[in-house]
C-alpha cells in the first residue's frame, strides 16, 4: 500500500499544480472492466457503481456498495468511505454538495488508453445521476492528472523498474547461451516463458508476443506471434520481452548475429545497422531532458536513421513504462495522425521512457535495440545497461 498512499499524494500535488477541484474514478464491476487507476490510487476492486474522489483539498472519499465498504476501510488509503444499499445517487449528491467542485476530472480521453477507463455506459449512469444538480457541465477529462500521475514515477516505483530490469537482463544471458542453428522463434518463446514460470514472475504483456522472438529476413516483423522459422546461420535475431514483478514493468529489446562458420565478424552492412541504431539511441537520449516534446526527440532518431540510407521505422521511438509496458500519456512519437496530441506533451522529470528505433538490414533481419531511461532534473539516465555491441552467437 505504500506506492499507493504516495500515488494518492501525488494526485492530490497535481490536482493543485493544474488547478482541479476534484477527480472521480466512477466504475463497477471491476473484475470485468477495470478502469487502469484502480491500480494507482484504489488498490483494491469494486462490485456496485463505486465513486473514488480525490479533491486538491486532500479529501479522499470512496462512495460504494454496502458490501465493499470493509474491504476499501480495511486498507486505510481514503479517509472518508461510505456505504449505500439500494443506489449511489443521494450519497454521490451529497458528497458533491458538499464540496462544491468547480471542475470535477473523469477517465475519458480521446487520446491515452490510460486516461480512458470510464464506459460510455457508466458516463451516461453519471449524468443521469447529476442532471439537473449543475455539476453535469463542470465535467472535463482527468487525461492531464493521469499523464502526470502515471508518468511521474516515485522512487519506490523507479526502485521496483530497476529489479524487473535486472531479471530481465538475467534471462537474456540464458537465451544467447541457448540460441543455435535449427531451433525455431517458438522454442525460443517457449525456453524464455519456462524460466519466467521457473523464477515466478509473469510476463509484462501477453505471453504469446513477449518474447517476440524474429530471425533473418523476411520475418514477421513487430507485434507478430513467433513462428516456425529457424534460426540460420547469416540471421540477425532479436528478442522484445519485459517482465512484470510485484506491479511493475521492463520493456527491452536486444539483437544477436548468427556467424556463419566461415565469419569472425559480422558483416560490415550488419555491424554499419547495427552501430546505426546505438547511435540513434545515443543521440535522442542526449536530447531527452524536461520540457523538450517528444516528437522532437523522435525526430532526431528518425532523421540519423534515414541519413544513413535507412527507411524510417513504422512507429514511435519511445514510450513511457511503469505499471503496465505502454504507461503514462506522453510519447516520443513522430507528428501522426495516429499518436493524437501525445507527441506534443512536454517530458517531465521522472519519467520514464524506452528508446528503441529499428531499422532492416537487407538480407540478414531487422537490428533494433530498447533500453529504458529516466528523465532527471537536465537529462536523462539509462536505468538499463545498454546494449553497445551486438550480441555474437557461433554454433
Amino acid at each position: 500500500m505504500q506506492i499507493t498512499k504516495e500515488k494518492i499524494q501525488q494526485a492530490i500535488n497535481i490536482l493543485n499544480e493544474k488547478n482541479i477541484d476534484a477527480w472521480m474514478i466512477f466504475t463497477r464491476e471491476s473484475s470485468n472492466v477495470k478502469d487502469p487507476s484502480l491500480d494507482i490510487v484504489v488498490g483494491s476492486g469494486c462490485t456496485w457503481h463505486s465513486a473514488f474522489i480525490i479533491t486538491k483539498n486532500g479529501d479522499t472519499i470512496a462512495i460504494l456498495g454496502s458490501l465493499d465498504v470493509a474491504n476499501v476501510k480495511q486498507k486505510g488509503l481514503y479517509n472518508e468511505v461510505i456505504g449505500y444499499v439500494k443506489n449511489i445517487k443521494d450519497d454521490l449528491l451529497n458528497v458533491l454538495n458538499r464540496l462544491k467542485p468547480q471542475k470535477i476530472a473523469l477517465n475519458f480521453s480521446r487520446n491515452s488508453s490510460i486516461a480512458d477507463g470510464l464506459t460510455y455506459g457508466m458516463y451516461l449512469e453519471l449524468m443521469d445521476i447529476l442532471k439537473g444538480s449543475g455539476f453535469e457541465n463542470k465535467i472535463i477529462s482527468s487525461e492531464e492528472i493521469i499523464s502526470a500521475l502515471r508518468g511521474r514515477k516515485t522512487q519506490t516505483e523507479i526502485s521496483k523498474m530497476k529489479f524487473a530490469i535486472a531479471e530481465t537482463l538475467k534471462i537474456f544471458d540464458e537465451v544467447t547461451k541457448f540460441i543455435k542453428v535449427g531451433i525455431t522463434e517458438k522454442e525460443v518463446n517457449q525456453f524464455v516463458l519456462n524460466l519466467v514460470r521457473q523464477k515466478g514472475y509473469e510476463t509484462a504483456w501477453d505471453e504469446n508476443q513477449c518474447p517476440a522472438v524474429f530471425t533473418g529476413p523476411d520475418n514477421a516483423g513487430a507485434h507478430a506471434d513467433p513462428t516456425d522459422r529457424k534460426i540460420d546461420h547469416g540471421h540477425i535475431l532479436n528478442l522484445d520481452f519485459g517482465l512484470k514483478i510485484d506491479g511493475y514493468c521492463s520493456d527491452l529489446q536486444r539483437t544477436w548475429y548468427i556467424l556463419k562458420p566461415d565469419e569472425i565478424n559480422p558483416p560490415e552492412e550488419v555491424l554499419k545497422g547495427f552501430n546505426t541504431i546505438i547511435e540513434a539511441v545515443e543521440l535522442a537520449a542526449k536530447a531527452l531532458k524536461p520540457g523538450v516534446l517528444g516528437w522532437k526527440i523522435d525526430k532526431i532518431a528518425r532523421e540519423h536513421i534515414v541519413n544513413n540510407g535507412y527507411e524510417e521505422y513504422p512507429h514511435a521511438l519511445g514510450h513511457q513504462i511503469g505499471k503496465v509496458a505502454h504507461d503514462g500519456g506522453g510519447l516520443l512519437a513522430p507528428k501522426w495522425e495516429r499518436y493524437g496530441n501525445l507527441p506534443f506533451i512536454p517530458v517531465e522529470k521522472d519519467q520514464v521512457y524506452t528508446i528503441e528505433p529499428r531499422l532492416t538490414v537487407p538480407n540478414y533481419g531487422v537490428a533494433t535495440v530498447e533500453d529504458m531511461v529516466q528523465v532527471t532534473d537536465d537529462g536523462c539516465i539509462f536505468i538499463s545497461e545498454p546494449q553497445k555491441e551486438i550480441y555474437l552467437v557461433r554454433c
